[in-house]
């Protein structure tokens, strides 16, 4: 089958982020499907653009055997909420011209978010020569999540204009896959769609790469972290992440000198928490900045407890973070601070971490305390979690699940 799929956020080479579709895409052409992705030019942590994409509108390149169309996206996007309003425009338009130069798929998924990325997908399968059946797939509730994160005003005209785009998706595509089972249930409650459309293939973990090591690696030696017991933090460090959290609970854990909190990653607020823990002369937390992909399972193997943390919002109850399944993966206790779909899939189904009050910073110190304190009890959480990912989230197997509604569809329309 040829499957083209639109994805603003498909990962350069070594860049760091989410590799859902990366992986994904890999795995169905290895199977000899003919993959195409049309994908951004920004690295979307830290707002950047390599220079080999400046001053084109489409570049063409392979990611292994894949086919990528690298689409033009302003350098706006981490200037400002308005700047990434704009980039999201750029893309839009980069992307729509690329969906009508691809080669004819046989079927078209587009993941949001951004939302936008529904028109180049409805573009791509409904104006080429032969109309072909097209997935929305919907990783984050928007414009949802931006209203109650406060960056969108829920009466303003582009978010009554995003609610619309919403709608317009879900009535026009073909099957609305979502990564979270309480994703469709707002969904449904809204009226968007009924249940006999969606789909459910969540996100999982690579368990190859993502494979359990020694705590005790070169990495770790030098991060510098020696006997500390290490919750490591990793991910964006935008408005939605609230990381001062973790700030919150490093002032409460200042008695315990063999504890640390690390975070590794990028994003507009990095800055702003970096001169907030210098203003508070905090030695138990630090900021790294973004790491390479590949260097993230020696780095997770190098922690104690992996930790996942969410602004306190109750669109968030509904999201299941990529990080957890990496953390699992690598046989590390989580530290939640997410409550909702999250907190039921790791601490209750997989038992495979704490959990405590979002944007708490006392009750964030108390569980980092209970971690440290307990080996034993982190050790069977450890394989709970490696356990539970093995048996429900290998990317391979949700390649095949993925695969399945990809073939259903094709043969249904043929």
């Amino acid at each position: 089958m040829k499957i083209l799929i639109v994805h603003q956020y498909y990962l350069m080479p070594g860049q760091p982020g989410g590799s859902r579709f990366n992986d994904m895409a890999r795995i169905w052409a290895e199977q000899g499907h003919k993959v195409t992705v049309i994908a951004g030019t920004v690295d979307h942590a830290s707002g950047k653009r390599p220079e080999q994409y400046d001053g084109h509108w489409i570049s063409k390149e392979n990611d292994g055997a894949v086919l990528v169309y690298r689409c033009h996206v302003p350098t706006t996007y981490s200037c400002s909420y308005l700047g990434r309003m704009w980039a999201f425009v750029g893309f839009t338009l980069s992307a729509s011209t690329a969906a009508l130069r691809v080669p004819q798929p046989d079927i078209v998924i587009a993941t949001s978010p951004p939302l936008v990325a529904a028109i180049p997908g409805w573009i791509a399968a409904r104006l080429s020569r032969h109309p072909v059946p097209w997935i929305f797939e919907v990783r984050d509730l928007w414009p949802e999540s931006a209203v109650t994160t406060g960056v969108l005003r829920a009466g303003s005209l582009l978010t009554k204009l995003l609610y619309a785009l919403e709608r317009w998706a879900c009535r026009t595509a073909c099957k609305i896959n979502v990564l979270t089972p309480a994703f469709q249930s707002d969904m449904e409650k809204r009226a968007l769609a009924t249940s006999t459309k969606f789909c459910f293939v969540p996100n999982g973990a690579d368990t190859v790469a993502f494979f359990p090591g020694p705590r005790d690696n070169e990495t770790r030696r030098q991060l510098g972290w020696g006997d500390q017991f290490v919750v490591m933090y990793a991910g964006a460090h935008g408005r939605a992440n609230a990381l001062y959290q973790l700030i919150e609970a490093a002032t409460e854990l200042q008695d315990r000198a063999d504890i640390l909190i690390a975070c590794i990653g990028d994003g507009p607020d990095r800055q702003r928490l970096t001169e907030e823990v210098e203003g508070r002369s905090l030695k138990n937390i630090r900021f790294y900045g973004a790491r390479p992909k590949a260097s993230m399972p020696e780095i997770v193997n190098a922690c104690d407890a992996g930790a996942a943390v969410l602004q306190n919002n109750p669109t968030f109850r509904t999201v299941y973070p990529n990080k957890v399944f990496d953390y699992m993966s690598c046989a590390r206790p989580v530290l939640l601070a997410i409550d909702g779909a999250a907190r039921t899939l790791v601490c209750e189904q997989a038992k495979a971490g704490v959990f405590a009050e979002p944007e708490n910073g006392q009750a964030i110190a108390s569980a980092i305390r209970f971690l440290a304190d307990h080996p034993e009890i982190r050790a069977e959480m450890a394989a709970n979690g490696r356990r539970w990912v093995l048996e429900n989230a290998s990317r391979d197997a949700l390649a095949a699940r993925y695969l399945d509604v990809i073939t259903g569809l094709v043969t249904a329309s043929g």
